[in-house]
């Protein structure tokens, strides 16, 4: 018997982009001479995920945006101020408008904390700190106050905070296909939902 056309004989979309993508940022660092963060943009996502994944472990959209955020490097090397924005554009079909925004979002969060938290803003890498002129710099008031009005605002910080927390050299976290379930999951729901 044939299946009636609709969503429910969809073949589900591959998460082998997403995790090509992130086998590929091994060895592939945030700035093209490594003078940046101390660790590869595969470990890095890795280390970020597997900090929301203790801290919320429920929200397995926000781990796997973690685990994303930063590809955005590997895709158009030495683009600081816009590797979310274009790691957010590679990820947005398959994984979904949340992750995405998340993920577009954790450049406003280091900014919106390094305007607010004094003592988070000094306990930036130094390549973080470096970047952040070229991001647009700490937040204004006004900017700070859009910001908090975001729906995402309190997972956008969250990310942030994580991104911070996962650049620990020699930090041993779960391997990348310990994540193609959630990746799946995450994936599986976005198409479900259509978004």
């Amino acid at each position: 018997m044939n299946e009636p056309a609709g969503r429910g004989n969809q073949q589900p979309l591959s998460v082998d982009g997403p995790m090509g993508m992130l086998a590929n940022c091994e060895d592939v660092w945030d700035t093209p001479d490594r003078s940046g963060d101390p660790v590869d943009i595969l470990d890095h996502g890795l280390q970020v995920a597997a900090v929301l994944a203790l801290r919320h472990p429920h929200d397995e959209e926000l781990q796997v945006a973690g685990l994303v955020h930063d590809i955005g490097h590997h895709l158009v090397p030495g683009d600081e101020a816009r590797h979310g924005e274009h790691a957010a554009a590679a990820v947005a079909g398959l994984l979904g408008a949340q992750v995405a925004r998340l993920v577009a979002l954790h450049i406003p969060a280091k900014r919106y904390l390094a305007a607010t938290d004094a003592e988070h803003a000094t306990g930036l890498s130094p390549e973080s700190t470096r970047t952040l002129a070229l991001q647009g710099g700490p937040m204004t008031p006004e900017e700070q106050a859009a910001f908090e009005a975001h729906p995402d605002f309190l997972a956008a910080v969250a990310l942030r905070h994580a991104d911070d927390a996962g650049k620990v050299v020699g930090l041993r976290v779960a391997g990348l296909e310990q994540w193609r379930h959630r990746v799946e999951r995450v994936t599986a729901r976005t198409q479900y939902q259509g978004r």
